[in-house]
């Protein structure tokens, strides 16, 4: 049976005006959109500087005025559970700044508090503390839409028109106020007094980069190395091809750690003085042992004992400045607790296991003459 023409006009009206409803429903906030109609007063959308400023996340922001230091603040973001958070900082980092954090609990009703991030754990999260001073206008998390909006006015101590902002987010909602980790976050300069509000983006990603290439380099790779030289002896030339092929893949890891340290330093200027030198000399020595690699003598040389001693003393104190520094750096980074567990978990197994072998060693093979307490590197070089 045919279908009335009439009935294909009304579906078809009926059908537009459901996507166009899901459409509007669905659609992401900018910085054109009116918000007056759901914002609580005295948060005027039209009176606010806008800028998007991070995955989806829109800062609206009332000019910072001397004589009150006071701005008005309007964060949204992309929502369907979980928080989202702006935090600010004196230097940057997440331990010592005081954070805004809203969101919308499983009865549909909004929160919005201060947190204060004492240190990197969880327990170090503060609740209803924080070095944010707001004003006597209540602040507010707002859900609407598929945005959510965190409402409130900051009174800062000084006119300091740049302020380090952090802004973070978690789908995980807060259980009786307790916030779970972070999902993601970016660390951003922002100018309050002008118009123009430059931001400057934190590369967290460079930085997780840079410490995944120096501990995987410098800090695995370059000591299996020597474990293989020293232990593996016996299994000659496997230990030797061993050696080199292991010693040679963490040099280039590392390397390529140490570029994206400098990449990082060109970013962020950051005053880690300490831990650049000793980057720099670890890279260094490296280098050099590379260098004799190449330049070693035969064996039935004069100065093959010479280099022995060189490459061996030379390998030991690379090895301990880059444990030294791979920990300095996690110090630094203000990282998650997690980079300090996997390290410490990959420095206890090394510990434990050439504790061991050495052990091993000293009471099976006491007529080898192995176990005289250095890296032993090859008497011999395969003829290829």
């Amino acid at each position: 049976m045919a279908v009335p023409r009439r009935v294909h006009v009304v579906l078809f009206v009926y059908i537009t005006v459901i996507l166009t409803a899901v459409a509007v429903h669905a659609q992401r906030d900018t910085c054109g959109a009116e918000l007056n109609t759901f914002l609580p007063a005295p948060f005027n959308s039209s009176a606010l500087l806008c800028k998007s400023v991070w995955n989806s996340f829109i800062l609206r922001y009332s000019k910072l005025k001397s004589e009150d230091n006071i701005t008005s603040i309007v964060l949204s973001a992309p929502y369907s559970s979980g928080w989202v958070g702006i935090g600010f900082s004196n230097d940057g980092k997440m331990v010592g700044s005081s954070a805004m954090v809203g969101w919308i609990d499983n009865q549909g009703r909004a929160y919005i508090k201060q947190y204060y991030l004492s240190n990197q754990t969880s327990s170090g999260v503060k609740v209803d503390e924080g070095k944010l001073l707001t004003t006597d206008v209540p602040s507010a998390a707002v859900l609407y839409g598929d945005n959510i909006y965190l409402v409130f006015q900051v009174k800062f101590h000084l006119h300091i028109a740049r302020q380090s902002v952090i802004l973070a987010f978690s789908k995980i909602s807060p259980n009786k106020f307790h916030l779970a980790e972070h999902d993601d976050k970016t660390t951003l300069s922002f100018d309050f007094s002008s118009g123009d509000s430059v931001s400057t983006y934190y590369p967290y990603q460079l930085k997780r980069n840079h410490g995944a290439f120096a501990i995987f380099g410098w800090g695995v790779l370059v000591p299996l190395g020597a474990i293989a030289a020293r232990y593996l002896r016996h299994k000659d030339p496997l230990w030797y091809y061993l050696h080199v092929l292991v010693q040679f893949l963490g040099y280039i890891i590392g390397f390529a750690g140490v570029v994206s340290g400098i990449a990082l330093y060109n970013r962020t200027h950051s005053n880690f003085t300490t831990h650049r030198s000793l980057g720099i000399s670890v890279l260094a020595l490296g280098s050099l042992q590379v260098i004799a690699f190449f330049l070693h003598p035969n064996k039935d040389s004069q100065v093959r004992k010479c280099w022995n001693q060189y490459h061996h003393w030379l390998g030991r104190i690379c090895i301990f400045l880059a444990a030294i520094n791979i920990v300095l750096g996690i110090e630094l980074s203000d990282t998650n607790i997690s980079w300090k567990v996997i390290y410490g978990a990959i420095i206890s197994v090394m510990i434990i296991s050439t504790t061991f072998l050495e052990v091993m060693m000293c009471t099976k093979l006491p007529k080898e003459g192995t176990c005289n307490g250095g890296l032993q590197m090859p008497t011999h070089h395969p003829n290829s």
